[in-house]
C-alpha cells in the first residue's frame, strides 16, 4: 500500500482504457470465431438405414429407395437424385413420406433399371430445421468399376452458410445483451439507467437485423442454393409455411411489438406500474425464448415438451447472466469518481448470477443427458467435445464470477464504515498553530477511501475477465445448436439396426479396424441380404483411411451364435474384382449372431474385429 497515495488518483483509469479495447475486440473476436465456425453446419437428422443399402450388390432392380433418419425429416421439392452408371440423371417420381413415418422418406424409380452402379443424392431438412445431405449407391446385376460419380450438385453454398451462421450468432448474442440488460435495471436497480439505453436498442436493432437476415436466408440454406436465390417470391413464400419460418416470423412480429410499445410510451411520457411493466417484459422474454427452442434441439427428439421448458429455461438464464454481466461491466465503466457505484447493484447482480448458475446447472444437465445419450459419446462425437470445452470454459466463467463475488464483498465493506467514538479533544501547544483534529475511520477524507477505490478497481478488473470468458461460452452454446447430438451420432453408428416398417431387413454393418501400422486403418462394411433366417447373399467392402474404396489380398467372414452354440459358420467370400461376396449362405437361427471379420493387407499383417449382427425370422 505504500505509495498508493500517489497513484491512486491515476489508477482507475487504466481499467477504463482496457475496458474500452476490450469493448473493441470483442466484436473481432466474435467475427474470428464465427468465421472459424462458419463451415457448413452439421445436421441433427442423421441417416440410420436404406433401401437399397449403401454399396450392396441386388440381383433384381428395386422399385423404390427409402432413406430412414433418427428423427422426422422434412422434403424439398428436390430432395433426391438418381443418377445412371452413365453418370445420367434417372427420372423418378415425387418424393414423400413413408406411410406413417416422418423419419422415413422415399422415391420412386422406373420400372427397368440398367445393369451397373447407381448414385442416390439426396438432401433433406431435420426437424430441427437443419438441412442434412448425403450420396449412397447400389448396384444392379454387378458393380461398374469404371463408374463416373456425378458432379456435387447439391453441396452447401459457402456464402450462404457463411452469412447464415453469422446471423445465428449475432441473433444469440443481441438476444442475451437484450434480455440480461432488463433483467440487470429490474432488480439490479442501478442509480442511473440512461447509459444503458444505447447498449439496449443496438441490441434490439441487430436482433431485429439477424432475424430478418435469417428468414431471408432460410431458403438458400435448406437448398445449399445462393444467397441471390433469397428474395425472389418462391423462396418467401416457401419459408413462410414451414415451421422456422413462422417462428422467425413470429420473432419479427415480438420485437416489432416490443419496440412500437415503447416508442409510444415514450412519446406520451406516461409510465405504467412497475408491476405491470415487469410482467410484460418477462412475457416479451418468455415468447422470444420460445422462438429459439421450439425450432432447435429440443423440438426433435426424446421428452420434446420437458425439453422445450428446459431449453427456455436454460437460455433466460444465460441471457440473465452473461448479459446482466455486460451491463455491470457497461455501468462500472460509467460509474462516476470518486463517488463510485453503490455496493448493492454489483450485491444484487451477484444474487441474480447465482440464481441463473442454479438454473443453468439444472437445464445443463437434461440437456446434457439428452443429447449425450452416454458417457463414451462426451469423448467419441463432436457434440460430446464441444460440451466438454464448453464446460471447462463455464467452469473458468465461474472462477472469475467467483473473484468479482469477493471484490464485491470488499467493495461493501470499504463503501459501509464502522461506527468510530468521537475523537478526543486535543490540547493545543503553548506556541504554534493548533493542531488538526485526528481522522476516523468513517471521514472521507480518511485512508479509508483508498481501499474502496482500490476495490472498485478490482470488481472492474474482474467483471471484464468474465465478460471476456463470457464471449466464448457464448460462442460455444451457438456452436452446440449447429453440432449432430452425441445421441443421435451414436445411434447412426450402431450395426445391425432392426428391421422396422418401411425399411428393407438387409443388415448392414461397418466395423472400423486399425491394424497398427502406417496406412493400416480404415472400415469394412458387411452386407446380409435379407439378414433373415434362410439363404442370404453377402458382401464385404473395405474403405482405406481416405474414405475411399481399397483392395485388400484377403477377408475372411464368419458368424457364430453363442446363445445357442452355432459356429463359427464361414461365409466362404471370393474376390470379385473390388468387393468380396458370396451369393449363398445360410443362417439355421434367428438371434444376435457375433460377426468376426479377418482383414490381411500383407503377408504379415492382418486384424480380426467383431460386432453383433441381429437375425429375424
Amino acid at each position: 500500500m505504500l505509495g498508493e497515495g500517489h497513484r491512486g488518483p491515476r489508477r482507475p483509469h487504466r481499467p477504463a482504457r482496457l475496458t474500452r479495447a476490450v469493448l473493441l475486440l470483442l466484436p473481432t473476436v466474435l467475427f474470428g470465431l464465427l468465421v472459424g465456425t462458419a463451415s457448413p453446419a452439421s445436421a441433427h437428422a442423421v441417416l440410420r438405414a436404406s433401401d437399397p443399402a449403401d454399396g450392396t450388390v441386388l440381383r433384381t432392380a428395386p422399385r423404390q429407395v427409402t432413406l430412414a433418419f433418427t428423427e422426422s425429416v422434412g422434403l424439398l421439392t428436390d430432395s433426391f437424385r438418381i443418377y445412371d452408371p452413365g453418370n445420367h440423371r434417372v427420372r423418378t417420381g415425387d418424393a414423400g413420406h413413408a406411410p406413417g413415418r416422418s423419419d422415413t422418406a422415399r422415391v420412386r424409380l422406373p420400372a427397368k433399371l440398367a445393369t451397373g452402379t447407381y448414385t442416390v443424392a439426396w438432401r433433406v431438412v431435420s426437424a430441427d430445421s437443419h438441412p442434412v445431405s448425403g450420396a449412397l449407391t447400389f448396384s444392379v446385376g454387378k458393380r461398374t468399376a469404371n463408374a463416373v460419380a456425378p458432379p456435387p450438385e447439391r453441396t452447401e453454398n459457402p456464402a450462404t452458410t457463411a452469412l447464415h451462421t453469422i446471423a445465428r450468432y449475432l441473433s444469440y448474442l443481441s438476444l442475451a445483451l437484450l434480455l440480461g440488460t432488463a433483467a440487470f435495471v429490474a432488480y439490479c436497480r442501478p442509480p442511473s439507467t440512461a447509459h444503458l439505453r444505447a447498449p439496449a436498442l443496438a441490441a434490439c436493432a441487430v436482433l431485429l437485423t439477424a432475424t430478418a437476415a435469417l428468414y431471408l436466408l432460410r431458403a438458400p440454406y435448406e437448398e445449399g442454393a445462393s444467397p441471390a436465390t433469397a428474395f425472389t417470391l418462391r423462396s418467401l413464400g416457401h419459408t413462410a409455411t414451414t415451421r422456422p419460418g413462422l417462428l422467425l416470423l413470429a420473432r419479427l412480429a415480438l420485437l416489432l411489438l416490443a419496440a412500437v410499445g415503447a416508442a409510444l410510451l415514450r412519446t406520451r411520457r406516461a409510465r405504467l406500474p412497475r408491476r405491470a411493466t415487469l410482467a410484460a417484459a418477462a412475457v416479451l422474454a418468455l415468447a422470444l425464448s420460445l422462438t429459439w427452442s421450439a425450432s432447435d434441439h429440443a423440438s426433435a427428439g426424446l421428452q420434446v415438451p420437458a425439453a422445450i421448458v428446459a431449453t427456455t429455461l436454460h437460455l433466460l438464464a444465460m441471457a440473465a447472466w452473461l448479459g446482466g454481466l455486460a451491463a455491470l461491466l457497461w455501468t462500472l465503466r460509467r460509474t462516476p469518481e470518486p463517488a463510485g457505484l453503490p455496493a448493492s447493484v454489483p450485491a444484487r447482480f451477484s444474487r441474480l448470477a447465482f440464481a441463473s448458475v442454479t438454473v443453468l446447472a439444472v437445464t445443463g444437465v437434461y440437456q446434457s443427458w439428452r443429447g449425450l445419450g452416454s458417457w463414451q459419446a462426451l469423448t467419441d462425437t463432436t457434440y460430446g467435445r464441444t460440451l466438454l470445452a464448453k464446460l471447462a470454459a463455464v467452469t473458468a466463467l465461474l472462477l472469475a464470477a467467483a473473484c468479482s463475488r469477493t471484490f464485491t464483498a470488499r467493495l461493501a465493506r470499504a463503501g459501509t464504515p464502522a461506527p468510530a467514538p468521537a475523537p478526543a479533544r486535543v490540547p493545543e501547544p503553548a506556541t504554534g498553530p493548533p493542531l488538526p483534529p485526528a481522522p476516523h475511520p468513517g471521514d472521507p477524507t480518511a485512508p479509508a477511501a483508498v481501499p474502496a477505490t482500490t476495490a472498485l478497481y478490482l470488481l472492474r478488473r474482474s467483471v471484464l475477465v468474465e465478460a471476456t470468458v463470457a464471449v466464448l461460452v457464448l460462442a460455444l452454446t451457438t456452436l452446440l445448436t449447429s453440432t449432430v447430438p452425441g445421441r443421435a451420432a451414436t445411434e447412426s453408428a450402431q450395426p445391425a439396426l432392426p428391421a422396422t416398417a418401411g425399411i428393407p431387413t438387409a443388415s448392414v454393418t461397418t466395423i472400423p479396424f486399425d491394424i497398427g501400422t502406417p496406412g493400416g486403418q480404415g472400415k469394412v462394411q458387411i452386407t446380409l441380404d435379407p439378414g433373415r433366417v434362410g439363404t442370404n447373399s453377402v458382401q464385404a467392402v473395405i474403405y482405406g483411411p481416405d474414405g475411399g474404396l481399397s483392395t485388400v489380398p484377403e477377408i475372411r467372414v464368419t458368424l457364430t451364435l453363442p446363445a445357442q452354440r452355432v459356429g463359427p459358420l464361414d461365409t466362404k467370400v471370393t474376390d470379385r474384382g473390388g468387393y468380396w461376396a458370396a451369393d449363398a449362405f445360410t443362417l439355421p437361427l434367428p438371434g444376435t449372431w457375433t460377426l468376426k471379420v479377418t482383414v490381411r493387407i500383407s503377408d504379415v499383417d492382418q486384424t480380426t474385429v467383431t460386432a453383433p449382427v441381429r437375425v429375424t425370422r
